[in-house]
C-alpha cells in the first residue's frame, strides 16, 4: 500500500495512463453522471437548504462532517484494494483530510474549460435524496460532500491528478475562486480543509478519539489522526 505523498507508479507491462485531458472534448452535458451532475456546477438552492437545517445535515457536528469527507477516501480506497488517509485538526480549529488516492475526476470540455467534478456545489445523486442511504460509522445516513461545503464557513479543496493539480476556495458552499492550476508535485490525492459554520463546534480532542476509533469501520482504509 503506498503511503500519502508517494508517488503513482503504473505497475511493469500495464498499458499507458489515458488521461481525461488528452480524450476528445465534449460538452459537459453529454458526460455520464454517476455521483454528481457534471452540467451543474453550482446548485444554490441545494446548499442552502442543508444550510437552514444543520441538525439534520451534520447530526453530532464537526464528527459527523468529517465521516462525510472520509467516506470519499474509503470509496476511492476500495476501488484500489487499499489506500491510507491523514485527518488532521488544526490550531484555527479547522481539519484536513488528505487521501492518497487518484483525485476528484477532472476533465476538459468542448470550449477548452477545465471541469472538475461538482462534488462540493452539488449533491450526492446516490445519496442526498435516498431515504434508505447507507450509514456512515456514527450510524447517520450518508448524504454527501455538499453538505460538509455547505456547513463550513470555509472549504479548500485541492486536487492531485496524472493530469493535474488544482484548488478551489468555497464559503458555505460557494465557489469563491476559480480552479487555480499548483505545481505538481509527483503525487495523487484529494486534500480537503474545512472550519465549520455556527452552531457546529470546530474540531476538539473528543472529535478526534471518536474520528480514530470509527475509521476502523473501514477495512480499505488506512486512517492516522493527528492534533
Amino acid at each position: 500500500m503506498r503511503g500519502i505523498g508517494t508517488p503513482t507508479v503504473r505497475p511493469p507491462g500495464a498499458p499507458p495512463h489515458t488521461s481525461r485531458m488528452d480524450a476528445p472534448r465534449a460538452a459537459r452535458a453529454t458526460w455520464h453522471n454517476t455521483t454528481h451532475d457534471w452540467a451543474n456546477t453550482v446548485d444554490v438552492r441545494h446548499l442552502a437548504g442543508i444550510r437552514r437545517d444543520p441538525g439534520r445535515y451534520a447530526p453530532g457536528g464537526m464528527l459527523h462532517l468529517v465521516l462525510e469527507v472520509l467516506a470519499y477516501a474509503a470509496d476511492e480506497a476500495e476501488s484500489r484494494g487499499g489506500g491510507r488517509c491523514r485527518v488532521t485538526v488544526h490550531p484555527d480549529g479547522s481539519v484536513s483530510v488528505v487521501d492518497d488516492g487518484r483525485g476528484t475526476d477532472t476533465r476538459v470540455d468542448d470550449r477548452g474549460e477545465v471541469v472538475k467534478k461538482p462534488v462540493m456545489a452539488t449533491k450526492d445523486l446516490r445519496f442526498f435524496d435516498d431515504e434508505d442511504a447507507p450509514k456512515l460509522p456514527d450510524g447517520r445516513p450518508r448524504r454527501g460532500m455538499s453538505t460538509v461545503a455547505a456547513l463550513s464557513t470555509w472549504l479548500v479543496h485541492t486536487n492531485r491528478r496524472l493530469n493535474g493539480s488544482w484548488t478551489q476556495r468555497y464559503e458555505h458552499g460557494v465557489p469563491v475562486t476559480g480552479l487555480q492550476p499548483v505545481p505538481g508535485d509527483g503525487t495523487t490525492g484529494t486534500s480537503v480543509r474545512f472550519l465549520p459554520a455556527k452552531p457546529l463546534l470546530p474540531g476538539d480532542g473528543a472529535m478526534v478519539r471518536e474520528v480514530a476509533r470509527l475509521a476502523g469501520s473501514w477495512p480499505h482504509l488506512r486512517v492516522t489522526v493527528d492534533q
